[in-house]
């Protein structure tokens, strides 16, 4: 069945007040503004503060967090981190480089371990290390016991996503920057480690800080290698001082740790990007 729609209806339609863009988009921020502050009111009318504050916030346990905390816990946690990202790097060079030769079983091997290891969990992977390789290879040690551990499960982590960055940083730089250092004289070899690669460098500065924030988090694997008090970093930290004194403020106070690198670094690559947007 068909409506008809007469004059005197299009005339009624027409004088109606029609609401502007200007209007509907103000109310429907004020009405977005009025569900965050209820849903800001609720949970704080349910949350139990003194609770919250005896579990998460007892300055008396705090306290008994340092100088160990800083000294020993983010001080592992930083070590552990740039020796994996030092590893990291060097070996994500030499499979971004094999993933672009011209010879097919360096590429068929790049892309394998590519994919094996950004496929298996890095938790496996330390396990790996730090049991697998002993028991296949006794006559591997391991510099520094579990620092070395450490460094080379986080290496084989990282340096299989650092290499696809590498990569598109190669393949981003212009080619013609290769084509006329070749025709200077320079061989390939040479061209890629003066001109090609420190380019690409410059432009994968900021998702290679990103890869240090995870590889900063990723960290925390190391309590399942087993390590000594002395070994701890700040997630085994926290946990055994959590089981210690029975309050959940050590774990609450290593967290702030994580942020309290983890943002800055968040920071920087936000300004790395913006910088290098500008310079486009």
């Amino acid at each position: 069945m068909t409506t008809l729609i007469t004059g005197k209806d299009r005339e009624e339609t027409a004088g109606r007040p029609r609401m502007s863009p200007r209007r509907r988009r103000r109310i429907s921020r004020g009405v977005q503004y009025a569900v965050f502050v209820v849903a800001v009111v609720v949970v704080g009318a349910l949350a139990d503060w003194q609770q919250l504050q005896e579990q998460f916030l007892d300055l008396s346990v705090a306290q008994r967090l340092f100088p160990e905390l800083i000294t020993v816990a983010l001080l592992n946690t930083v070590v552990y981190t740039l020796t994996g990202f030092g590893v990291g790097l060097v070996l994500g060079l030499v499979v971004a480089l094999m993933r672009l030769s011209s010879v097919a079983p360096y590429r068929w091997l790049a892309m394998a371990y590519i994919e094996f290891f950004r496929g298996l969990p890095a938790l496996l992977i330390f396990i790996f290390v730090g049991v697998g390789v002993p028991l296949a290879f006794p006559g591997i040690v391991f510099p520094g016991e579990t620092y070395g551990q450490v460094a080379c499960a986080l290496g084989l982590v990282s340096a299989a996503y650092m290499a696809e960055t590498i990569r598109a940083g190669i393949q981003a730089v212009p080619r013609g920057q290769l084509e006329a250092a070749r025709t200077l004289g320079m061989s390939h070899a040479t061209a890629m480690r003066s001109i090609v690669i420190p380019q690409a460098f410059r432009i994968i500065v900021p998702p290679l800080t990103n890869e240090m924030v995870l590889l900063f988090k990723d960290s925390s694997l190391v309590l399942f290698l087993g390590v000594t008090l002395q070994q701890r970093e700040l997630t085994k930290f926290g946990r055994d001082l959590a089981s210690t004194t029975a309050n959940t403020t050590p774990i609450f106070v290593a967290g702030l740790c994580y942020l309290l690198v983890t943002v800055p670094l968040g920071y920087l690559v936000r300004r790395l990007e913006a910088r290098h947007a500008q310079a486009r």
